[in-house]
């Protein structure tokens, strides 16, 4: 197994097994839903802003270990940033995610969402990967109904 893989399959199981700001959040300044009805993944983002700024972020529900690992680091790394910033760190996850798994990545650019190249090789598990992502993106724009993956 190569050091990547390893370091994927330990990030995936360590933020499945506790996985970080998994809680609902009582004062959230916006919320969004989104769900993945091709595997049943469904979480809510929790967002608290403060101006422009992400003063905290959570998300709750269930889902498979990838989408729950995503959320879960997805949230380690967008409090404190503002809302473009956050967007900004979409975008290049989802640059990321969605390319050949043959290109090599730019770990120093990408920092902790690196380890996420791994779902390169798994088309269908993109969706898995980039839920919770999609639903912070609907939550900063203040949409109200839920985001699918389809």
């Amino acid at each position: 197994m190569s050091g990547a893989r390893a370091l994927y399959e330990q990030v995936i199981l360590e933020h499945n097994k506790s996985p970080r700001n998994f809680r609902e959040m009582e004062d959230a300044t916006r919320t969004a839903e989104g769900m993945n009805p091709l595997c049943g993944d469904q979480f809510t983002v929790y967002l608290k802003l403060d101006g422009d700024k992400i003063a905290d972020v959570s998300f709750h529900g269930a889902g498979c270990a990838i989408s729950k690992s995503s959320a879960s680091v997805m949230t380690t790394l967008l409090k404190g940033k503002t809302t473009k910033e956050a967007e900004a760190l979409f975008v290049k996850f989802h640059k990321m995610i969605t390319s050949d798994p043959e290109t090599p990545l730019d770990d120093e650019a990408l920092g902790k969402l690196a380890v996420f190249g791994g779902v390169r090789a798994y088309p269908v598990r993109i969706k898995c990967a980039t839920l919770a992502w999609h639903a912070m993106l609907a939550a900063i724009d203040a949409k109200n109904d839920p985001v699918s993956t389809e």
